[in-house]
């Protein structure tokens, strides 16, 4: 399921809209408009032409079925199209049954296959009588959406796949090496697939293609990084031990804490968006959590084992041998260490200076919402439709706002709403269609309500229409605060003022709750407090820089309203996981050699598979960037800048730096901040 108006709490004005408008459909199915645009000099013959081939639409059967058109079109429905006032276009109405949104064809959804067929065969009949023709309205922008989203099953696996791949081969510089750790990954992906689909099947979660898309690359870049991590601390601990099984345990007995606490902080996050007002969110939440879960028992249990079996030979031709030599001591991380260390203050000056720069520019970031047609970044048939729809009919014609108002209240709602700059016209709804020559139908009365079709001026989908939403209520509650709004626009609205709410809550819940478990991990409070300040500078940082790559590069036209909250759960939940892994072996190594000389060890030892994480997590969420959605695509950029920042700058320098100029006193109020080593 993709479509919004099923993810609204009970309590929202359209929610409750569309308990009641059901009741004035002509069946018992709700309508999934489909506007059919025709362009070119309409003449009273093309007009003819149109309408003719409209009457044999609904007879027309599906290619390769015997599936005829009328069975999703409204019983009843008079299909006739009507020329715009400039004589350049027609417009008709295809009033799908909301049954086409979920039944499948041959084991396929049935709307993207009825949507192209149409198109097809609209071609076929008027190309060749000058005549241009887009199916668009919200039939056909959902069925692009449809395709969108089925290119996440092989597309988006299969380039995550080879993308990850290629990073590993680089890596490990070992033909053999990097299978284990990806074929663990897909293994870990099989499992939380599994699970989910039992879970979605016996209806306990919602799954919709977004969650799908983030899934995949969620748990491959996780399951990755995870791996990545016990690999390198298994290396290390193969030149210190002959027997591989004891370099095993020791390994895993190091990075248990910290995957564990990564793995817990990330899986909080997410089910955190169980507190939602949207069931899509409320789903992602468990579905991520599932795969990050996953992830970590893949990686703790599975392999290990692998490697084990397997034995130092998967490491050729660079095989780590029995001779209790640090390879990770010397190279690039152990220069970076070595300025750290000389110049402390400068260093974290410098990087913080850098990543508030960035930051101010997140306050101008445009998070306002998409329209529809903006979700894509392209432009399909729906799109160009729309666009071109604008200039010969109202923007919201095919999807008008639905006001339900008590028979009494027709007129002075009715003239209220036509008062309104942003309602092109206003028309109740009528007991059957129009027919010339027949008796004219009379407007609908259902329980003494009439059901209002508020026709606007801008756009239906655009942001324009959804901010006339708060006027129309505001006019018409002042007459009866029980009038309903709803219909498409009022549905979008409210999503809007849901993902708002949303942030509000669920961005600070997420922030004590990292906050927590950083305290417990390093038995500090100071640390946690100043892990968390520098993750959140890092994250508004990269919000800051989004701006300016969408509006300067990118040219999109804005951020969804939820894009804040998603960006900020992957962020902040994965972009503590490099401080999680950098910490955890500085204490280790502070208990030793005292907290100074341990952070830069620290960063020495950790900095190259810290860094190979990054660029794998970072790879994984840039490959959302080939769906043509323009929510993930920016998602993607966000989450893999702001990895990529968090490994190169946070991690690197930032974190360090600040650690060896507070001393040991970073460990407030445990005992090793009275450390005498130092």
């Amino acid at each position: 399921e993709n479509d919004n108006s099923g993810f609204l709490p009970d309590n929202a004005e359209s929610t409750k809209t569309a308990k009641v408008t059901v009741k004035f459909a002509d069946s018992a199915n709700d309508q999934l408009p489909t506007l059919l645009l025709f362009l070119g000099d309409m003449d009273v013959a093309k007009l003819g032409a149109i309408n003719q081939y409209l009457a044999t639409l609904s007879n027309k059967k599906v290619p390769g079925t015997e599936i005829a058109l009328s069975e999703y079109i409204i019983p009843g429905s008079v299909l006739a199209a009507f020329p715009s006032q400039d004589g350049k276009a027609a417009l008709a109405n295809i009033p799908l049954n909301s049954k086409v949104a979920t039944d499948n064809i041959d084991d396929k959804p049935a709307l993207p296959q009825i949507i192209k067929f149409i198109r097809s065969d609209l071609a076929t009949n008027f190309d060749s009588q000058g005549l241009t023709t887009n199916v668009t309205g919200f039939g056909g922008i959902l069925a692009d959406l449809f395709g969108a989203f089925g290119s996440i099953d092989s597309s988006l696996l299969l380039t995550t796949l080879a993308v990850v791949s290629i990073i590993l081969i680089i890596v490990y510089r070992s033909p053999f090496l990097w299978i284990l750790p990806l074929f663990s990954a897909v293994t870990a992906l099989s499992l939380a697939g599994t699970i989910i689909y039992y879970l979605a099947k016996a209806n306990v979660i919602d799954l919709n293609g977004q969650s799908q898309g983030i899934l995949s690359v969620l748990v491959l870049g996780a399951a990755t990084d995870y791996a990545l991590l016990l690999i390198s601390r298994y290396r290390e601990e193969l030149h210190h031990h002959v027997s591989r099984y004891e370099s095993m345990k020791i390994a895993l007995r190091g990075v248990l804490e910290p995957i564990v606490a990564s793995g817990s902080t990330v899986i909080a996050g997410l089910l955190v968006l169980l507190l939602s007002d949207l069931s899509s969110n409320r789903g992602l939440g468990p579905v991520g959590a599932i795969g990050i879960a996953s992830s970590m028992i893949t990686v703790l249990t599975f392999l290990p084992a692998l490697l084990v079996v397997f034995g130092r030979w998967i490491f050729w031709p660079k095989v780590p041998r029995f001779d209790d030599v640090n390879e990770q001591l010397t190279g690039f991380w152990s220069k970076v260490g070595t300025g750290v260390e000389r110049h402390p203050k400068r260093t974290w000056i410098s990087a913080a200076v850098l990543l508030t720069v960035l930051a101010g520019f997140s306050f101008t970031l445009d998070a306002k919402g998409l329209s529809t047609t903006q979700a894509f970044s392209g432009h399909p048939d729906s799109v160009v439709g729309q666009e071109k729809l604008l200039e010969h009919f109202p923007g919201g014609e095919g999807s008008p706002v639905q006001i339900v108002v008590k028979e009494k209240d027709v007129v002075a709602v009715t003239t209220s709403l036509k008062s309104n700059k942003d309602v092109a016209f206003v028309a109740p709804q009528l007991t059957g269609p129009v027919i010339p020559g027949a008796p004219a139908p009379t407007t609908k009365i259902v329980d003494g309500l009439v059901l209002l079709n508020a026709t606007l001026a801008v756009t239906a989908d655009s942001v324009e229409a959804r901010n006339a939403i708060p006027a129309i209520r505001d006019a018409v509650h002042a007459i009866d605060p029980e009038i309903l709004v709803g219909g498409g626009t009022a549905v979008q609205y409210d999503t809007d003022v849901a993902s708002r709410h949303d942030n509000r809550l669920i961005i600070p819940v997420v922030l004590l709750i990292i906050a927590l478990i950083l305290g417990l991990l390093l038995r500090s409070v100071f640390a946690a407090l100043l892990l968390l300040g520098t993750v959140i500078l890092s994250f508004m940082a990269t919000l800051g820089v989004c701006q300016l790559v969408f509006a300067h590069i990118f040219h999109f036209p804005g951020a969804d309203t939820s894009f804040p909250l998603f960006a900020f759960i992957f962020l902040v939940a994965l972009g503590i996981d490099y401080n999680i892994f950098l910490m955890t072996r500085v204490r280790e190594e502070a208990q030793k050699i005292g907290t100074r000389k341990g952070v830069i060890k620290g960063l020495t030892v950790t900095g190259g598979v810290i860094t190979s994480a990054g660029i794998v997590l970072a790879a994984t969420f840039a490959v959302l960037g080939v769906l043509p959605l323009v929510f993930l695509a920016e998602l993607g950029f966000a989450v893999a800048f702001g990895v990529l920042l968090d490994t190169t700058i946070v991690r690197s320098l930032l974190v360090p730096a600040l650690v060896h100029s507070i001393g040991p006193k970073i460990w407030w109020p445990s005992k090793l901040q009275h450390e005498k080593i130092d």
